[in-house]
């Protein structure tokens, strides 16, 4: 179970950043946020999750990295069920399919993940777990 604090924050952030264009709550330091419309693996519900915005041609690479923990985030689960998300980021919402990254892919994958966060190297260094990466994609 996802600590209730932490999903009460992560709520009132992806509010305030849709009511806002991402003018509020779009950065983590100087690193661009983004949310995530994703669908929930169990529930069905739809859920507004804030995550760190990493471009990727027309699409985004979504890192699941919970800090290093040695656990997938909650939402790792949601997009392998269900892989249609829509993304927001500045006002600007992109209708995308989420996959796996194959592991061949990730060490090209990897650079552009830490230009765009640069503490995704440390939390791979502090876990023992392959961090997944979501390649997420226009769909159609």
């Amino acid at each position: 179970m996802a600590n209730p604090i932490l999903k009460m924050f992560a709520n009132l952030n992806a509010a305030v950043y849709k009511a806002t264009g991402g003018k509020w709550m779009g950065k983590m330091g100087k690193s661009d946020i983004c949310v995530v419309r994703m669908q929930g693996a169990r529930s069905g519900q739809w859920r507004d999750i804030p995550l760190m915005y990493v471009p990727n041609g027309d699409g985004v690479i979504l890192v699941a990295s919970l800090g290093g923990a040695p656990k997938n985030p909650v939402w790792y689960a949601n997009l392998v069920a269900h892989p249609d998300i829509s993304v927001t980021h500045r006002g600007r919402r992109m209708e995308l399919r989420a996959r796996l990254a194959r592991p061949e892919e990730k060490p090209k994958l990897w650079p552009i993940a830490d230009k765009h966060y640069a503490p995704y190297a440390d939390y791979r260094a502090r876990t023992t777990r392959d961090i997944p990466i979501f390649v997420c994609e226009p769909r159609g």
